[in-house]
């Protein structure tokens, strides 16, 4: 699918670099409110940064995931994808 996340970076503070399979790239970029619940551990910059791929979809320990299709579609109207 064009929305597979193929490389994912920590660029800064709560902000992410991705590049999917189709060539788009952009930010998602984490607000300090969207910590909370199930999120709540990724507020730990050294959690936060843990991230990786798994079959196109970025990806945390405990099993904490992003929606690729959301996020791209976000990304390519807007350039980046805010959390809050």
């Amino acid at each position: 699918m064009d929305w597979d996340v193929v490389d994912v970076k920590v660029i800064g503070t709560n902000l992410l670099k991705v590049h999917f399979k189709d060539g788009l790239e952009g930010v998602v970029e984490f607000l300090p409110t969207f910590f909370r619940g199930v999120f709540t551990i990724l507020s730990d910059r050294k959690k936060f940064e843990q991230v990786f791929l798994c079959d196109g979809v970025v990806v945390w320990p405990q099993e904490l995931d992003l929606a690729p299709d959301a996020m791209y579609h976000e990304i390519k109207v807007h350039g980046r994808w805010i959390l809050d």
